[in-house]
């Protein structure tokens, strides 16, 4: 294993950006920065030990400052979206910025993934990133400490763990914006790749894609990937859902125990044989077919079209803060929350 740093841009006021680099035995490699804390690339092999980045992502600090996908990036306080950008805990009316119509997504405008983070190196298969989150930030309540992790291990698995503690009641639900494609970053439609989400359930969405507190089976849906399917078989199916949001864009509700860290979807690419499975503690994961993805140049000028790529983002339930029948979001003052997310690649 080793961990190689590099200068990677700098931020608009002049400080230095670095990109760092995670290899282990088998030769793959992630590459994580302290913009954002976000997932740069990762190198993985085909079925002939061809590696291919298999992340869309940017070739420079510039790309990721001016990043509107949120590429690869950490997302919270809390990911996802917020109704009518408002929450009310203890009592208290808090006010989030409208950045998705009247809603709130991933805790914008003011995002995480555009800030400077503290980075420190540990050992030679991990990077540790920090950043002190004021009372008011983003709108939320409690001077917050947050800690993300990432680890690759010599199975090949990158492993994420999310850390916070604060000095009020807060509403915490973060996760990273990944987007994949198993052919290579730069390989277009993702139709053909092959899916598996180990839920029973889903959340419905009303139009504006915020969820209607409803928790509905899969069976008998374009929404079931109990058995793998092809992503693109039904995901122009006359289906509320899927013509709402243009294609995938929805949390499904993971069968494993509350806390317990289990398996939650399997994708591959079956001409390149690249494979990945995600584990998560979390009881929720949104898959999105990046259905408002084009025309972002990306790494090595490649043009991100629409579909040309999934994401995966382990989560709470969507807007949890304020439907009381999904499992609460928040954090109590002086406890600390942790939550890990692993991807494992390999072939088939």
């Amino acid at each position: 294993m080793s961990i190689e740093a590099r200068t990677f841009g700098t931020m608009t006021d002049g400080r230095n950006v670095t990109l760092f680099t995670i290899t282990n035995k088998n030769r793959l490699s992630a590459s994580v920065t302290d913009l954002g804390a976000a997932w740069v690339s990762m190198l993985a092999p085909d079925r002939d030990g061809k590696l291919v980045d298999v992340i869309l992502g940017y070739d420079d600090a510039a790309g990721y400052l001016s990043d509107a996908p949120h590429l690869g990036a950490v997302v919270g306080r809390v990911a996802n979206r917020t109704g009518n950008a408002a929450f009310t805990l203890n009592g208290i009316n808090y006010a989030l910025g409208k950045n998705d119509g009247e809603n709130n997504l991933h805790s914008g405008p003011d995002y995480y993934d555009k800030r400077l983070w503290q980075a420190a190196p540990v050992g030679e298969d991990t990077v540790v990133f920090f950043l002190n989150s004021p009372d008011g930030d983003q709108g939320y309540p409690g001077n917050a400490k947050i800690t993300v992790k990432y680890t690759l291990t010599e199975e090949n698995t990158v492993e994420i763990t999310y850390m916070i503690i604060c000095d009020q009641d807060t509403p915490f639900n973060m996760t990273n914006h990944a987007y994949f494609n198993l052919a290579g970053h730069n390989a277009g439609n993702i139709g053909t790749h092959v899916m598996q989400i180990c839920a029973d359930f889903f959340t419905p969405s009303d139009a504006a894609s915020i969820t209607t507190g409803e928790i509905r089976p899969v069976e008998k849906t374009p929404m079931d990937f109990r058995i793998p399917k092809e992503i693109g078989r039904d995901i122009d199916a006359e289906y509320d859902q899927l013509l709402q949001a243009a294609g995938y864009d929805h949390n499904w509700c993971l069968n494993h125990l509350p806390g317990v860290y289990s398996l939650a979807a399997n994708a591959a690419d079956k001409t390149s044989g690249r494979a990945m499975s995600v584990y998560t503690d979390l009881p929720g994961v949104q898959f999105y077919t990046a259905n408002f993805l084009g025309g972002e140049r990306g790494k090595g000028g490649a043009i991100y079209e629409r579909r040309g790529a999934f994401c995966l983002e382990t989560q709470m339930y969507p807007d949890a803060i304020n439907k009381p029948q999904f499992a609460s979001p928040i954090v109590k003052a002086g406890e600390t929350r942790m939550t890990k997310t692993g991807f494992h690649f390999y072939t088939e």
